[in-house]
């Protein structure tokens, strides 16, 4: 899967939460990516991948979970499945192959990252 940063990527917040990106994600570890930009990171083969600087979705009728006090919509693809964050801006989204096994359980690895940017009035309820 091929990605690239985010239009938002580069300000002071994204830059913040590259800082927190998690050492380790599951028992995935630090892989190198072809993009050059801290503002994304990946993690394991199949990589999962998480950028920073997405534009915050709105509500929607989508899956919400609340991952440690950090709320996250959930987006089916074809081959896994996106984690977005919601009531954060800008957003970050996780992307996680259908290869590993119960994805929202890696999740708790990123709440430090997204906690670095303050939750506004959009909640899961």
């Amino acid at each position: 899967m091929k990605v690239a940063p985010f239009d938002g990527a580069e300000t002071p917040e994204c830059h913040a939460v590259a800082q927190r990106w998690p050492v380790q994600v599951g028992s995935a570890s630090p892989r190198e990516t072809a993009v050059d930009s801290v503002t994304v990171a990946a993690w394991g083969d199949p990589a999962i991948i998480a950028r920073c600087g997405a534009v915050p979705p709105g509500p929607t009728e989508e899956a919400c979970l609340d991952i440690e006090g950090v709320d996250w919509i959930v987006s089916e693809l074809n081959d896994g499945v996106v984690f977005t964050t919601y009531g954060r801006s800008p957003a970050i989204e996780v992307l996680v192959p259908d290869v590993y096994e119960t994805p929202p359980l890696l999740l708790p690895a990123f709440g430090p990252a997204a906690e670095v940017i303050e939750q506004g009035p959009n909640r899961c309820s």
